[in-house]
């Protein structure tokens, strides 16, 4: 297979070594594709999409379901790739592995269900001799760049509708990260999809900026950080933009809730993957008489989870991705401590491992209340009625996910209404997602969702057949 890769487990001068975040022991090796070398991706790309348009639906399909099976049959070999390249502990490789099984059948019943519809031409006067349909036809050519956080889900959520849209793809995983994409485009094309459909590069930004700009790319996916997306958007030029560009996910805690349930679920919401997850809870905002029995009981079950490496079974926290991660994070706890804040635990990292940190009397100047932490980081906030909440919840200038615990449905929904986000979850984390549903960002930066069928009908375009019945 063509893939510019050479997986190793030495080093190699000219390849980029991938290295375990908990103890840097070398993983793999793949070779670096060069931002000069983007013409010969560009043609294999292109043959890749004149195969993918004439692969029949029943076939897209069949490719997706063998290989939704083949990596259910190889599970635990995903989930530990996964530990050793992302630090994710694995227990929850296993469940991103599962996810990704999921998100491959839901893309093989797209592949067969989403084709079009019949347009009803003669419920407009004029038109009634008229009859036809419109079919949902493959872009070409979709780039897709994915992060280091799900490494292999992220990058399903790409391939899967890609495929069964019938485009071809350019696949950039993060450099960081590659093993998992790698091994997932083996299993595609080990289960019958043609392997010039998806051509996989790995390199830094300039080869990032060589695939956005190619004029041949119809669509970038791209899941990262706003300041990326803004590149990729001056640079793109005429093509359709999907983009995920994190969030800073607000969870409003009523004092009617069910308390033990709603500590419990913003535990898990703020610390998965070690914080680095999009919708992972940042900023939990708790009704003012229950603030104080929320915070006990919040920071205890915090100073319970076990921070270390992420191969052992009990472990809760793994590493975070590397050093600069870390660094990020301290940072930005050490100016809000600066400013005011108050510590309750945590903040004080071993190498990778970054412990599960909590913070009061945060000023909203700050920019750990106001961007994208991205680790194990949350802010505790009380506020007083529900209307206080949803204005803390709504300032940052973008958003993905949002929670609320209650059990008065009329405020629930009075919540849903309001709050600016992609989703509300109502009596659960905000950190809640389903694979079929759809999913992406509001407010600055917002566009596409993902979601298998939103991903799906993202990456195709509809074409009108209409028939003219002329009487003779």
């Amino acid at each position: 297979m063509m893939y510019n890769l050479a997986l190793t487990q030495t080093e190699a001068p000219d390849g980029i070594a991938v290295r375990s975040p908990f103890d840097g022991t070398l993983v793999g090796t793949v070779v670096e594709t060069c931002a000069t070398g983007v013409n010969v991706l560009l043609e294999r790309a292109r043959r890749g999409a004149q195969i993918a348009r004439a692969l029949p639906r029943h076939k897209r399909a069949a490719t997706l379901e063998k290989a939704a099976a083949a990596i259910e049959a190889g599970r635990e070999d995903f989930a530990l790739l996964i530990v050793k390249e992302a630090g994710k502990t694995i227990t929850q490789a296993r469940k991103e592995t599962t996810r990704c099984v999921n998100t491959l059948k839901l893309s093989a019943e797209e592949a067969k269900r989403n084709a079009g519809e019949v347009i009803p031409f003669d419920a407009y006067a004029g038109s009634e001799s008229r009859q036809g349909w419109y079919t949902r036809e493959p872009l070409g050519i979709i780039a897709a760049i994915t992060p280091y956080n799900d490494p292999l889900n992220l990058v399903a959520h790409k391939l899967g509708p890609a495929i069964a849209g019938g485009n071809a793809v350019l696949l950039k995983p993060s450099e960081l990260t590659p093993l998992s994409a790698i091994k997932l485009v083996e299993v595609l094309v080990e289960s019958g999809l043609p392997e010039e459909i998806i051509t996989v590069a790995i390199g830094g930004a300039e080869l990032g900026k060589a695939l956005v700009a190619a004029k041949d790319v119809r669509m970038i996916s791209f899941t990262g950080g706003f300041a990326t997306g803004e590149a990729i958007a001056k640079t793109a030029g005429l093509k359709k933009l999907a983009m995920d560009l994190g969030g800073n996910a607000p969870v409003i805690v009523m004092e009617n809730c069910n308390f033990d349930v709603a500590v419990e679920a913003c535990v898990s919401g703020a610390y998965w993957a070690a914080g680095q997850n999009c919708i992972g809870t940042q900023r939990i905002l708790i009704q003012r008489p229950i603030y104080e029995q929320f915070k006990t009981k919040f920071v205890a079950e915090t100073r319970t989870l076990k921070t270390g490496n992420p191969l052992d079974g009990d472990t809760d926290v793994g590493p975070m991705i590397c050093e600069k991660a870390v660094v990020r994070a301290v940072v930005m706890v050490d100016r809000a401590l600066a400013a005011g804040a108050t510590l309750l635990c945590g903040h004080k990292p071993t190498g990778n491992l970054y412990p599960p940190t909590v913070l009061e009397n945060v000023p909203t100047s700050c920019d750990v209340w106001g961007e994208e932490v991205f680790a194990p980081i949350v802010i505790l906030q009380p506020f007083d009625g529900l209307a206080d909440a949803i204005d803390l919840a709504n300032s940052p200038e973008y958003s993905l996910h949002a929670g609320i615990f209650t059990n008065d449905l009329e405020g629930a929904l009075e919540a849903a209404s309001k709050i600016e986000a992609g989703g509300v979850m109502i009596n659960d984390s905000s950190d809640y997602r389903f694979d079929a549903m759809p999913f992406g960002g509001f407010k600055y930066g917002s566009m596409g969702r993902e979601g298998v069928r939103f991903a799906y009908e993202d990456m195709t375009q509809p074409k009108v057949v209409c028939i003219n019945r002329l009487k003779p």
